[in-house]
């Protein structure tokens, strides 16, 4: 790997507004990650064992991917580049409106042909967490989706109906988009009875173009927590550590493997720290980059878009030791 001049460290310094201990810590981890990359395409002939997490905002209500042309362009040229590196990847998301049935379909209809390895949902770690953790909990009351409840369903948990003699084992709530006040309410009651209550992220409002505010798990489960008293006892999804875990697993990876790419400081970034995998924070979602610069710890590096951190990737994979 060549080795960093400090006109470019100082050059990284001024752009990021880091001290220079910080510069270069962050400096060794990129460089950590072209050295990987560059040890296992030898290894393996371009077959690394090893996974990029694109933070590709599927967390809109209609599906974020159609957000805007030129962001599925540069996500469809990302996820290309990932492939002829020999990178795996991993579409990893919050919102739990929808099934990953339902976002395998979405991705197709922009071109990307991703498969059930490839994503990992907020839904499924519940579903992980709820059969590790409360193994005794079968049946479940899910403020949801259809889409969420039918998951539910499919991984073995009996739903129960919103009626005060079918008793749940534990309640969940999730990012309801069909959200009904009579079943908001029920959720509330079984809380209030003692029911464990179970969030699956901690999201309070899903980003959108349209003209609106589309409120999110979170904010469903504040308005839950006020009327009983109650928070959540467990939130999963970023950024919990359990959403890594999952594809730590999947993959056989160790954390320091591993770059979380997200656009969010509170999720995103909060579960690369946590985790100890390389944080990579996208401006091109809700923070901004007085946001980055202000936030302590600051990510490990920042880009404008996917499309910068590709070519980061590039260029580490080119360098040698």
């Amino acid at each position: 790997m060549q080795h960093v001049t400090n006109e470019a460290l100082e050059e990284s310094r001024a752009r990021l507004g880091k001290s220079e201990a910080e510069v270069t810590e962050t400096t060794h981890r990129i460089g950590k990650l072209g050295t990987m990359l560059e040890r296992k395409a030898s290894e393996l002939g371009f077959q690394l064992k090893k996974v990029i997490d694109l933070g590709t905002k599927l967390g809109k209500a209609t599906g974020a991917l159609g957000r805007a042309g030129s962001r599925i362009t540069e996500l469809e040229a990302e996820v290309a580049q990932l492939k002829a590196l020999g990178i795996r990847h991993t579409f990893l998301t919050n919102n739990s409106s929808k099934s990953a049935k339902d976002y395998l379909a979405h991705l197709k209809k922009f071109g990307i042909n991703a498969t059930a390895e490839d994503l990992y949902t907020s839904t499924q770690a519940t579903i992980e967490h709820l059969k590790t953790n409360f193994p005794r909990v079968k049946k479940l009351f899910v403020l949801g989706t259809k889409s969420l409840r039918k998951e539910f369903a499919a991984a073995g948990f009996a739903l129960t109906k919103d009626s005060a003699s079918d008793k749940p084992d534990a309640v969940v709530a999730g990012f309801d988009t069909e959200l009904i006040f009579s079943r908001l309410c029920r959720a509330a009651y079984w809380i209030k009875q003692g029911k464990p209550f179970i969030a699956t992220h901690p999201d309070r409002v899903c980003p959108t173009d349209e003209p609106t505010v589309l409120v999110d798990c979170g904010s469903i489960c504040a308005a839950l927590e006020k009327a009983t008293g109650r928070a959540p006892d467990v939130v999963l999804g970023k950024p919990d550590p359990c959403m890594i875990r999952g594809i730590l697993h999947r993959h056989a990876l160790a954390p320091g493997n591993l770059a979380m790419v997200g656009d969010r400081l509170y999720t995103d970034m909060a579960m690369a720290r946590r985790a100890g995998a390389l944080g990579v924070l996208v401006l091109t979602g809700e923070t901004t980059e007085a946001e980055a610069k202000k936030h302590s710890p600051r990510p490990d590096l920042t880009v404008s878009n996917l499309k910068e951190f590709g070519a980061l990737l590039r260029e580490a994979g080119t360098k040698k030791l």
